[in-house]
C-alpha cells in the first residue's frame, strides 16, 4: 500500500458514487472499508468511517469493520493455506494477518471509545446549547413582547397627540377668523363713531352759528327797537298820533321779534334734542365698543390657553412636530384704542 495520504475530495467523490450504488447502511460501510484499504491504502477505522458515511448509529461502523477483518482473514487463510505455499511463508503470512488483525481491531477500539466520549461531550455542550438558546430565545420574545406593546403604545400616543394637534389647530384657525371678523367690526364700528362724532361736530357748528346769528339779529332788533322808542319819546310830544302808531309798530315788531325768537328758541331745542339723540347713540356705541374690547379680552385668553395646550402637546411628540410648531408664531392682535 502506498504511504502518501490520497485527496479527500477523491475519496469524497467516491463515497457519494457509493451512496448513490448501495442504498443499505451496512452494505454502504463495507464498500467504504474495501475503497479506503484496497484502493487508497487507508486502514479504516469505525471513527473514520463514520465521518466519511455518517449514516447510522456509531455502532454499525464498528460492527461491519469487524465484519470486514475478519471477512478479510479468512480469505488469507484460504490463501496462506494454498498447498503451493511454503511451510515458512504460510506461517510468516499468518503471523502477519494477525498482527494485522490485532492492530486494526486495537486501533478501531481506541477510535470508538475517542469517538464515544468526543460524541457524549458533543452531546451535553449541544444539551447546553440548546438550553441558553431556549432561555435567550425566551428573553428575546419578552423583550420583543414589550418592545411590540411599547410601540403599539407609542403610535396610539402619536395618532391622539396628531388629532390634539389637528383639533387644537382648527380652533386656532377659527379663534384667528374670529378675531379678524371682530377686528373688522370694531374698525367699521369705529370709523362710524368718528364719522358720527365728525357728523355731530359739524350740525353743533351749525347751529351755534345759526345760534350766534339770531342772537346778533335779536341785538341789532332790541337796539333798533330802543332807536324807535327814543325817538318816539322825544316826539311823542309834537304828534300823539305818531306816538301811538310807532307804540303799535313797537309792539307789533315786539310780538315778531318774540314769535322769531320763540322759534329760534323751538330750533335752538330741537337741535339740543338733536344733539341728545346722537350722545345717546355716541354713549351706545361706546357700550358697545366696552363690550367687543371685553369680547376681544376673552379670545386673546382663549387663544393663549389653545397654545399653551398645543405647545405642551408638541413637547411631547415627534421632533418634527415640534420643529414645524416652533416656526410659528402666533399673531398678536392689536386693541384699538377706545374714543373716549
Amino acid at each position: 500500500m502506498s504511504d502518501v495520504l490520497p485527496d479527500e475530495s477523491r475519496i469524497a467523490a467516491e463515497i457519494e458514487r457509493l451512496k448513490a450504488e448501495f442504498t443499505k447502511t451496512r452494505e454502504l460501510y463495507r464498500e467504504v472499508c474495501a475503497l479506503l484499504f484496497f484502493r487508497f491504502g487507508i486502514t479504516p477505522t469505525a471513527n473514520r468511517l463514520y465521518q466519511l458515511v455518517k449514516r447510522g448509529s456509531m455502532s454499525t461502523p464498528t460492527q461491519v469493520l469487524g465484519e470486514f477483518w475478519t471477512e478479510l482473514r479468512e480469505k488469507s487463510r484460504v490463501r496462506i493455506d494454498h498447498p503451493d505455499l511454503p511451510a515458512d511463508l504460510q506461517a510468516a503470512a499468518g503471523e502477519l494477518v494477525a498482527t494485522l488483525w490485532t492492530r486494526s481491531t486495537a486501533s478501531a477500539q481506541a477510535a470508538l471509545d475517542a469517538l464515544r466520549t468526543e460524541t457524549e461531550g458533543e452531546k451535553v455542550a449541544a444539551r447546553d446549547a440548546v438550553a441558553s438558546l431556549r432561555a435567550e430565545l425566551g428573553r428575546t420574545e419578552t423583550a420583543l413582547e414589550q418592545r411590540t406593546s411599547a410601540l403599539l403604545a407609542a403610535q396610539v400616543r402619536i395618532r391622539d397627540l396628531e388629532q390634539a394637534q389637528a383639533a387644537g389647530e382648527a380652533t386656532r384657525q377659527a379663534l384667528e377668523t374670529e378675531i379678524t371678523r371682530q377686528q373688522d367690526e370694531i374698525g367699521a364700528r369705529d370709523r362710524a363713531l368718528v364719522q358720527a362724532r365728525g357728523d355731530f361736530s359739524d350740525e353743533l357748528e351749525k347751529l351755534r352759528g345759526a345760534t350766534e346769528l339770531t342772537e346778533e339779529r335779536l341785538r341789532a332788533t332790541e337796539k333798533l327797537t330802543l332807536l324807535e322808542i327814543d325817538r318816539e319819546r322825544t316826539s311823542s310830544a309834537r304828534i300823539q298820533q305818531e306816538l301811538e302808531a310807532a307804540t303799535r309798530r313797537v309792539e307789533q315788531g315786539e310780538i315778531r321779534h318774540r314769535q322769531e325768537i320763540q322759534a329760534l328758541q323751538a330750533q335752538l331745542g330741537d337741535a339740543r334734542h338733536h344733539a341728545g339723540v346722537v350722545e345717546g347713540n355716541l354713549e351706545a356705541l361706546r357700550s358697545s365698543n366696552v363690550i367687543y374690547a371685553t369680547e376681544l379680552d376673552a379670545l386673546k385668553l382663549q387663544l393663549a390657553n389653545t397654545a399653551a395646550s398645543q405647545s405642551a402637546a408638541q413637547k411631547r411628540s415627534r421632533h418634527s412636530v415640534e420643529t414645524r410648531k416652533r416656526g410659528r408664531v402666533t399673531p398678536k392682535v392689536p386693541v384699538q384704542k377706545r374714543w373716549a
